[in-house]
């Protein structure tokens, strides 16, 4: 009888887009210390401290960090690998890592050099980071911000409040925007800067993507160093915007690594289930649901490591990051409900883990970018290669 093991089901099914042994020492480290502890975090909405300082000391959380400052300093699709892998255990451990990714990404395309020597070392010893951006009053619109950043001599005098804030529980070190006289501008800001505190507010929770609770962080007169400006004053949305188009590129691995899982786990389900004197695999009607959702998750991958070229190449990042988030997004969501639909009442079990998988599939149609906001950055794309602006008074992402 052929080898059906899970760890040849996924290297039949799923080709790695670099070497073959990178891929297999990501998917071991997973599977010894992500994935039994998958369920837990989930569960407890905890922040996976020891799981991440785990990844840094293997070298997975500094994927593509020169190796000046202490990362491998490989490509784009090593970084997407690890997270498509990380996220078939557990989305919340890659959740956790988009934010440290996004640091480093910030700091190390727009940072000063005595900024990049202080802080990026420190990623591969392990530092936890948050990107904050997001306030009460204003959500994803950053253009205008209640946080404001004030020059005192040697300082920035740093006032105001942060909402919902994605990996704050355990944050050691936070990217935040800040409205300047200028105008919005980026800071970096150690957790432990006098001045600063965080809270759980009444929203802190979600029913996915369950890193630990999303954090209200205020900063109270919080003074950090002039070179802690990263880039330059008043172009921080800019900033921003092209740090979300790389991480959105990690997102999409993620969803896709949640829709392998929900697969998998189906698929198992479904060799293995017997109904009506054959193995429910062996219907024709389920036969079909799995011939679709498996074209969706390849077309979704291959768009994903073409995202990673344009990432590697400095080429239509936002027109390919948007194109991979948005497609991922959704098919993670469509074969997690199809999941659930072929394992019938063991699907919407609660100790099974497809209501886990279809949870966190939603909320990344949501989170890091919504599909709406992907849609208009796709169309400004569009607009452009036809020679054409935006109608007047149109939203743009």
């Amino acid at each position: 009888m052929p080898d059906a093991s899970p760890d040849r089901l996924k290297e039949t099914l799923w080709s790695p887009f670099v070497d073959e042994d990178y891929a297999a020492g990501v998917r071991r480290h997973v599977a010894s210390h992500v994935a039994p502890h998958a369920e837990r975090i989930d569960r407890d909405d905890i922040y996976p401290v020891e799981i991440m300082k785990g990844l840094a000391k293997a070298g997975l959380s500094t994927v593509v960090l020169d190796r000046q400052h202490g990362g491998q300093g490989l490509g784009y699709a090593h970084a997407a690998t690890v997270c498509e892998e990380l996220s078939v255990a557990s989305a919340a451990v890659g959740v956790s890592l988009i934010t440290i990714l996004q640091a480093q990404t910030m700091i190390g395309r727009f940072g000063r050099d005595s900024l990049k020597a202080r802080y990026l070392p420190a990623f591969a010893e392990g530092l936890l980071s948050s990107y904050a951006l997001t306030e009460a009053g204003h959500g994803s619109d950053i253009r205008q911000l209640d946080t404001k950043a004030r020059r005192d001599g040697d300082d920035w005098v740093i006032t105001g409040e942060k909402h919902f804030i994605t990996s704050g529980s355990a944050a050691e070190f936070f990217v935040i925007l800040a409205q300047t006289d200028i105008g919005v501008s980026v800071f970096a800001v150690p957790r432990d800067a006098k001045g600063l505190s965080i809270y759980k507010g009444p929203n802190s929770a979600t029913f996915g993507l369950r890193n630990g609770p999303h954090m209200n962080v205020v900063f109270a007169d919080v003074r950090v160093p002039l070179d802690h400006l990263i880039g330059e004053e008043g172009k921080g949305v800019r900033q921003a915007v092209t740090v979300l188009d790389y991480s959105r590129t990690m997102a999409a691995a993620i969803s896709i690594g949640i829709a392998r899982a929900a697969f998998e786990g189906a698929l198992t389900f479904a060799r293995d289930r017997v109904a009506f004197d054959q193995r429910v695999l062996q219907f024709q009607g389920i036969q079909w649901y799995f011939a679709d959702m498996l074209s969706e998750i390849d077309a979704a991958r291959l768009l994903i490591y073409r995202a990673c070229t344009a990432l590697d190449r400095h080429e239509q990042i936002a027109r390919w990051s948007s194109e991979a988030k948005l497609k991922a997004s959704a098919v993670a969501t469509d074969v997690a409900a199809r999941a659930v639909q072929v394992c019938g009442a063991y699907g919407v079990m609660e100790n099974a883990p497809f209501g886990r998988y279809l949870r966190d599939a939603k909320a990344y149609e949501i989170a890091g970018g919504s599909s709406e906001v992907l849609k208009n950055t796709a169309a400004k794309f569009l607009l452009a290669a036809a020679g054409l602006t935006a109608a007047p008074g149109a939203r743009r992402a």
